[in-house]
């Protein structure tokens, strides 16, 4: 009985501790005002307005930082940190998070000054002036306000892969080989062939189990399995004839350093004799084709004008 007292007090006390109440949560309240205010300033690329919203001792924070010594930015490095995204991105603008609003919280443990924090979900857009790259990244901020309206500390919790491709943007850069003869362009042109000579079992020889079909005029651009493939190409060769087909220009193999892809992109004119009325057809066709390390196509995705078959 004891046993079952002891766990009952246990509980009750933790519960009452769980619910201890520390402060208000504001979805309205002058300190948020104050944040979305510096954002316009921010936005419009007035660093004068930007200035006036900070408190002398101002400090700002890399959220995502590893450097446990991080003295943080002080106010006017934060300044021009700010100024390079309205300097260097046309259509800057940073919004809302889709379904979120911003918080201001107050705390009532150890907080002698009264200080609020503002914390907000966003989303960070705007394209490179120079490289080109699209910014639209979710980022988190944490503000701490004064009691006279002042901004004192923002820790920032963004996206640094899209900053990496940007500072990677300033100088040229490889990313892997083309050739223009392969083993994998040998594959492709002996697949074509096979086509062209009606040896459908060599045909499908190529294809790694688990390939996946990519269609430009499907609707939807699913990828289709081996098996389904198969029973559109039965439904193609019911109504139409392959007479030959012709390579246009010559395959490309691409080995890009970046996730090691291997794709040949090659180009063909498939002559088609309908059978219904013995017409000439002429199907202008592009292929994209991932290769595994044995070998094996894992992806195709044919580019044509479905039309032309109509």
């Amino acid at each position: 009985m004891k046993k079952i007292i002891y766990v009952v007090l246990m509980l009750s006390a933790f519960m009452t501790y769980a619910q201890k109440n520390n402060g208000t949560v504001y979805m309205e309240h002058p300190s948020i005002d104050v944040v979305q205010d510096f954002v316009k300033a921010s936005i419009a690329g007035d660093k004068s307005k930007l200035a006036s919203y900070l408190s002398e001792d101002f400090k700002a924070y890399n959220g995502t930082s590893t450097n446990q010594n991080d003295k943080g930015r002080d106010k006017e490095a934060f300044l021009n940190n700010q100024m390079v995204y309205y300097n260097q991105l046309d259509y800057y603008a940073r919004e809302n998070y889709p379904g979120s609003y911003p918080d201001a919280i107050e705390y009532k443990k150890d907080n002698p000054n009264k200080e609020v924090w503002v914390q907000t979900w966003d989303i960070l857009k705007g394209v490179h002036k120079k490289s080109g790259v699209k910014i639209d990244a979710a980022a988190h901020r944490l503000y701490t306000v004064t009691k006279d309206h002042k901004i004192k500390m923002i820790i920032d919790y963004g996206n640094e892969v899209v900053i990496d491709e940007i500072r990677a943007s300033y100088a040229e850069r490889s990313n892997g080989t083309i050739y223009n003869n392969h083993e994998n362009i040998n594959t492709v042109r002996k697949m074509i062939y096979a086509i062209e000579n009606n040896d459908w079992e060599k045909v499908y020889s190529f294809y790694d189990e688990g390939v996946r079909f990519l269609d430009s005029s499907s609707p939807t651009f699913e990828g289709k399995s081996l098996e389904e493939q198969k029973a559109i190409d039965k439904q193609i060769l019911e109504k139409f004839e392959v007479s030959s087909i012709d390579m246009v220009g010559y395959p490309d193999y691409l080995h890009y350093e970046m996730g090691d892809a291997r794709v040949v992109q090659s180009w063909w004119n498939i002559n088609f004799i309908r059978k219904a009325d013995k017409k000439a057809l002429i199907l202008p066709i592009h292929y994209i084709m991932d290769f595994n390390k044995d070998g094996k196509i894992i992806s195709e995705t044919a580019y044509y004008n479905a039309k032309l078959l109509d």
